[in-house]
């Protein structure tokens, strides 16, 4: 049984191109953002990959990204289920601030904390840790079970959501998800054991 599992990052959307967190704040893809979803599907597409079902957020650049895919892969009517435990982590007070402007606001050094540590959370926002919290939890009780009986998954999502993901996938400590970094609309492609284990894993960048 082939349980393959790809997990994608949003295209840019318009607060990646201003510089501004975004966390769960619901900005579009910019045209830049829909190439690069389009781009995505056409490299699936090439690999000759179908899914069965699809996993996305509760926010728009998500959900703009997995369509496009689908489009570009033919599968624009496949089974979708969208989840706010998939959002991007919640920045707080972050939200909608230029990052040059928040270090100017809070010092070079705490935003440069509250950006690149596991556990300590921007205020009023979450750590990767909380947003591990609610991730793990979603994946163990519904794409998981998925994965094992042979479904064959696309999960379209947000740096931080996935990178919980890829530590438990890839079992890499706090310090190795932090230096993992994932560009916008490059499909990661895993084949996974009968016990949701990972066999292999491979970047489908351009």
């Amino acid at each position: 049984m082939d349980r393959l599992l790809v997990l994608c990052r949003h295209g840019e959307s318009e607060w990646n191109k201003l510089n501004l967190f975004t966390g769960w704040k619901d900005p579009d893809l910019t045209e830049k953002g829909v190439e690069e979803a389009k781009a995505a599907g056409r490299r699936l597409k090439a690999l000759g990959l179908t899914f069965d079902l699809a996993y996305t957020s509760a926010l728009t650049r998500a959900q703009h990204t997995l369509a496009l895919i689908l489009a570009e892969l033919g599968q624009t009517g496949l089974p979708e289920i969208r989840d706010q435990a998939l959002n991007e982590r919640d920045y707080g007070d972050l939200s909608g601030l230029n990052k040059d402007e928040a270090r100017v606001k809070w010092g070079e050094e705490q935003v440069h904390i509250w950006r690149r540590s596991y556990d300590v959370p921007p205020p009023g926002g979450e750590s990767l840790k909380d947003t591990a919290a609610r991730v793990l939890p979603y994946w163990d009780a519904h794409i998981l079970p998925d994965l094992k009986a042979g479904k064959r998954i696309l999960v379209a999502a947000h740096g931080n959501s996935l990178r919980a993901l890829i530590m438990k996938l890839e079992k890499l400590s706090p310090e190795q998800i932090l230096k993992r970094e994932l560009a916008t609309g490059v499909p990661i492609l895993y084949r996974l054991d009968a016990e949701g284990e990972v066999l292999s894993h491979e970047d489908l960048a351009g």
